[in-house]
């Protein structure tokens, strides 16, 4: 992936980190336009996204364009030193287009068509959507191209977020396009799809469709391609857009706003990061016990995503949002604590949605940098402390994560598949096991990189593949030679049990990976709701168990189940090891479990022991984050180095200290 940052918009402009927001200045009138520099400027913002949910201002009547109010709007921003980043502003079609054009409204599951009234209700493989969404990212680009405020572009919006899957006769066509680059002949198709099973044998293309509503579960690897192609099928109108921009604006970078956190499954985000300039995400905190790892989570595979370089914090909530069904307002000190933790995790860009509360419209109860009380409030002096602070810690614009010693592997194929229909069990989750280990590692005190599937793991002494469901394999030989080289795997229940096609690797589970991990299991045994497993080492298991034989040289039973059988193992191989962990832990569960692995791996953290479980260690250079995990003050001792935020004694409750340490 070749990346670029933002384009500089003064003469000599130093590297920085980026503070702002959404703006939506067509919400208000204008005289409020020179109160939002005003505050702006107060705050230190240094660049808005601009222009997202505008093409009904922009574009009133079909090929007639207003332009008047956004070159005022981009002139402002220049004079007042805000940089912007520009949308293309066609997230969301105006109504004369959908009044005219209702074939581009997307289509649901059971045929029923997604009416105007919301956002984003096109078809991502609408011929006529693209037309003219085109058309009017042509004359944005041809419009603010050379404009002094413009430092990136900004394609459409959170992609995918609400149409990402479409049944419509326009999908049924790509999809067909889309499998036949994939499979070149029916032949193939049909070997991939086991269509021998419910007589689902394919004679001619046009009898494929999309996995439309039917009489019971639809084909499993129908399904998985169907979500494989809708994620393609947005990733290439990113590329349709960005393609005009580089030809118009060739010296402006590009990026979306990725949306890597909670239940955002249907992007393969790991796939889409080549196609823009630099990455961009947008994170909000979800509720429940794990919600502050689970934003340490997000960022780090964001960093993973963007290869470890720096990426843009493109949106995150200043305090409540709206949409979830108890909207509670952020406490003291987490504003500032969430977005530096972003900023640990390789985050060179911090920006919110959005500028100013909206007084109408869905989102008018979802916070903002200005709410509703207006500048004198506590959100505003917060915001006001972040500018201040992200100034502090201009040094950081740049640097790079410095990465782990240790990994965890995130799989869109294996979250897609191991959570389809028809299987052993509907309980499993699949990021939720992936969450449970990151939050272990936490507890433990020690940094851990969560990376993309195709990542390259050699340079990770030890790496946890939690249900790696689906391995091809090219990727089963890349994990026998990690471990030969050196390296430590830890997979767990339900991985390695299919290829890329969705079908079974015979000879008994875990299938792909049942000889490097020299265990052998012939059925999976899922436990009810309610029920447990005691194992040996104290720890209980939920959700699933299995029963495990040994059947390869050197493998070690680290925990048995208390009513026979091994649980957790572990097989030396070469240089290095794999273990296999049968049964959901949850955090607690895991941490005693990792401790044993990281130890044998001779592995341990670079926290004082006081300070392990309860602080959050990241690290980009010669830059230390130790970021509060507990509500209460942590006594900080035994680190030394220039503090550039926080105190040196102690770290605030929900607070974070920077160190600049030269080690």
């Amino acid at each position: 992936m070749t990346t670029r940052w933002l384009r500089p918009t003064r003469p000599g402009q130093q590297p920085r980190l980026e503070f702002g927001a959404d703006y939506n200045p067509e919400q208000w009138p204008r005289e409020v336009w020179d109160d939002d520099i005003r505050l702006m400027r107060a705050a230190g913002v240094t660049v808005v996204s601009l222009a997202i949910f505008s093409w009904a201002r922009l574009e009133p009547r079909e090929g007639e364009y207003d332009f008047g109010w956004l070159d005022e709007v981009m002139d402002l921003l220049h004079a007042g030193g805000i940089s912007v980043d520009l949308a293309t502003a066609t997230a969301s079609p105006p109504p004369w287009l959908t009044t005219k054009h209702p074939e581009i409204l997307p289509v649901d599951q059971q045929g029923r068509t997604i009416w105007p009234g919301g956002r984003q209700q096109w078809r991502p493989t609408s011929p006529v959507f693209r037309e003219h969404a085109l058309r009017l990212v042509r004359a944005m680009a041809g419009r603010y191209g050379n404009h002094p405020a413009l430092t990136a572009w900004h394609v459409s919006n959170e992609l995918g977020c609400h149409n990402v899957y479409d049944f419509s006769d326009d999908a049924a066509a790509a999809f067909r396009g889309w499998l036949r680059e994939r499979y070149t002949d029916l032949d193939a198709l049909n070997a991939a799809w086991g269509t021998s099973f419910w007589s689902q044998h394919y004679s001619e293309w046009a009898q494929i469709l999309p996995p439309r509503l039917a009489a019971t579960h639809p084909n499993p690897t129908q399904q998985l391609d169907f979500k494989r192609f809708s994620s393609d099928a947005l990733r290439e109108y990113l590329r349709a857009e960005r393609d005009v921009l580089h030809e118009l604006t060739p010296d402006v970078p590009v990026t979306t706003n990725f949306m890597i956190m909670g239940a955002q499954k249907p992007m393969d985000y790991a796939a889409w990061a080549a196609d823009v300039d630099f990455v961009s995400n947008d994170h909000y905190r979800l509720p429940g016990p794990q919600s502050l790892d689970d934003l340490s989570f997000s960022a780090s595979l964001t960093a993973g995503v963007a290869g470890g370089d720096p990426w843009f914090l493109m949106e995150h909530s200043a305090s409540a949002v709206n949409w979830q069904p108890v909207n509670v307002p952020k406490k003291p000190g987490e504003l500032l604590r969430d977005s530096l933790t972003h900023v640990a995790h390789g985050a060179d860009a911090v920006c919110f949605f959005q500028w100013r509360q909206s007084r109408a419209g869905a989102e008018k109860y979802h916070s903002a940098m200005v709410p509703h009380a207006g500048a004198d409030s506590d959100v505003f002096r917060g915001v006001v402390e972040l500018g201040a602070t992200l100034q502090r810690l201009s040094a950081l614009s740049g640097v790079r994560r410095t990465a782990a010693r240790t990994a965890i592997v995130f799989d869109w194929d294996s979250w897609w598949a191991s959570e389809q229909d028809s299987h052993p069990t509907e309980r499993l989750r699949y990021k939720q096991e992936a969450l449970d280990w990151y939050s272990a590692f936490l507890a433990l005190g020690v940094r851990v990189d969560v990376v993309p599937a195709h990542a390259e793991l050699a340079g990770y002494d030890l790496v946890v593949a939690p249900i790696l469901h689906v391995v091809p394999g090219e990727l089963r030989e890349r994990l026998e030679g990690y471990v030969t080289g050196g390296g430590h795997l830890v997979t767990t229940y339900f991985s390695g049990i299919v290829d890329e096609h969705d079908h079974v690797w015979l000879g008994g589970y875990p299938g792909a990976l049942r000889e490097l991990l020299g265990i052998r299991i012939e059925e999976f045994e899922p436990l009810l709701d309610g029920e447990t497993a005691a194992l040996s080492n104290g720890t209980t298991g939920t959700v699933w168990t299995d029963h495990v034989e040994v059947t390869g040289d050197g493998v070690e039973v680290l925990a048995r189940y208390k009513e026979g059988g091994a649980a957790i193992t572990r097989r030396t191989a070469g240089r290095g090891s794999a273990a296999y962990v049968s049964t959901r832990l949850g955090p607690d569960g895991l941490a005693p479990v990792l401790a044993e692995l990281l130890e044998r791996a001779g592995i341990g953290s670079e926290l004082p022991q006081e300070l392990r479980g309860r602080v959050e260690l990241a690290i980009r250079g010669e830059f230390w984050f130790l970021i509060n995990r507990t509500a209460e003050p942590v006594e900080l001792t035994g680190l030394d180095g220039e503090v550039l935020h926080g105190r040196a004694d102690l770290i605030e409750p929900r607070g974070v200290t920077v160190l600049r340490r030269t080690v």
